[in-house]
């Protein structure tokens, strides 16, 4: 009889059960589970995706509205005139834009 086996990463969830990350390629049958702590640097298996849909629920839960589309256009509307403002002082500092080449005006 072989006695071959598998090592598997899952998750042991609060109530103590333990979640498969994959199905295992054993026969049915009584097994021996060792159970052991991954480094915390070791990947959880979220993506990207599902940590954003995370946050996004925990928002909800909330009650967070996030910021509207007015909201947003204004602040970008307030950064573009703080960046040409930021520009226009340089340019006085520094004598203006510069002229073009001889010729090529």
């Amino acid at each position: 009889m072989s006695r071959t086996g598998t090592v598997i990463a899952g998750t042991l969830k609060p109530d103590g059960t333990l979640e498969l990350d994959e199905k295992p390629n054993l026969a049915p049958g009584r097994v021996q589970v060792i159970v052991q702590p991954l480094s915390p640097s070791a990947p959880t298996g979220r993506g990207l995706v599902e940590v954003m849909d995370e946050i996004r629920a925990n928002q909800r839960a909330r009650g967070y509205q996030g910021r509207s589309l007015a909201e947003m256009q204004a602040e970008e509307t307030a950064r573009q005139e703080e960046d040409a403002e930021y520009e226009r002082r340089w340019d006085a500092l520094w004598g203006g834009p510069p002229s073009p080449p001889a010729g090529q005006e």
